[in-house]
């Protein structure tokens, strides 16, 4: 920001306008969350209230991923497993075939929650439908076993996740694209590096997401613009969220698509006050540290996590 240039410019410099995005549906109940919880709001519009229906069988799949694709324009589509049993998210992703054709890329993402046989059956419904699997089963082994008795290609943010975990990648033969995050391979700079390895051995190349806000999004955003090989459309849960950071509000997506401007760093200023506030409700919230097992237990009293569901 100090040099008057946007960071793609500092990254070697644009090679498109825009990052693409891809929808990310969650499976959920009823509710618009927060201090709403599994109430509705009765004034919302658009895809806010869209976001607020459940989604929780093929049907809700459905209607979830035609909400997220008319207000933000997403032309690809993936949907975070490892929540129902598996045939029935097999069903989902072909409902959502069936419903927008064999044009629109699908995603499936089993969060590793399955077992190398659960996989490869499940693997063989969705041959020729899946754009890629994404982390099925836990471990590079696992991940190796599996893609070999499919016909589909198979990424990860899950067993591939720095570059010391590249050698026993390329040896067993792991995943096809590995979906990058500059927060955990170590910046921007490193995730160029990793983009040069990513071409050297022959895989494809994209992007994780996690909650994040305008700054993290925006980051993306430039890396995304500025990595030639990164062809397929990056994750964003930034639709889920409802509050930003940065001065001006949310950051628009349209056609699915972040705009990149030529302003200085990353395009956008922090909003100090909107920072407190936030940061007030994180400490109302009684949440200071990562627990998705308080949220199930809403829902599912008793239920604890385990590496391996089916």
């Amino acid at each position: 920001k100090a040099t008057g240039r946007p960071v793609c410019d500092l990254l070697g410099g644009r090679v498109r306008e825009r990052a693409e995005f891809s929808a990310y549906l969650f499976y959920k109940y009823e509710g618009a969350g927060g201090t709403l919880e599994f109430k509705t709001d009765p004034n919302a519009t658009g895809w806010a209230a869209a976001r607020q229906q459940a989604a929780v069988d093929p049907a809700g799949v459905v209607a979830e991923a035609q909400a997220m694709c008319k207000y933000f324009g997403f032309k690809s589509i993936k949907l975070k497993g490892g929540a129902f049993p598996p045939d029935e998210e097999a069903d989902a992703i072909l409902a959502m075939y069936e419903a927008f054709g064999p044009g629109t890329p699908l995603r499936l993402d089993p969060n590793a929650i399955w077992s190398v046989e659960t996989a490869i059956r499940i693997g063989k419904r969705l041959e020729g439908v899946l754009e890629y699997y994404e982390d099925p089963v836990r471990g590079q082994e696992n991940m190796a076993e599996a893609r070999k008795a499919l016909n589909i290609p198979f990424a990860t943010n899950m067993c591939t996740t720095s570059f010391e975990d590249i050698p026993g990648s390329i040896r067993l033969g792991s995943e096809d694209i590995i979906l990058s995050d500059h927060h955990f391979w170590g910046g921007l700079r490193a995730s160029i590096e990793l983009a040069r390895i990513c071409k050297t051995f022959g895989r494809g190349l994209s992007m994780h997401s996690n909650s994040h806000l305008g700054i993290s999004l925006m980051a993306m955003a430039h890396l995304a613009v500025a990595t030639p090989n990164l062809t397929y459309a990056c994750d964003t849960h930034y639709p889920w969220q409802s509050e930003e950071v940065v001065k001006g509000g949310t950051i628009k997506i349209e056609d699915g698509c972040v705009n990149v401007t030529n302003e200085p760093g990353l395009g956008v200023e922090l909003d100090r006050d909107a920072l407190a506030k936030l940061h007030e409700t994180y400490k109302a919230s009684g949440l200071t540290k990562r627990d998705d097992a308080i949220e199930m237990q809403k829902v599912q009293p008793g239920w604890k996590f385990e590496a391996t569901r089916w």
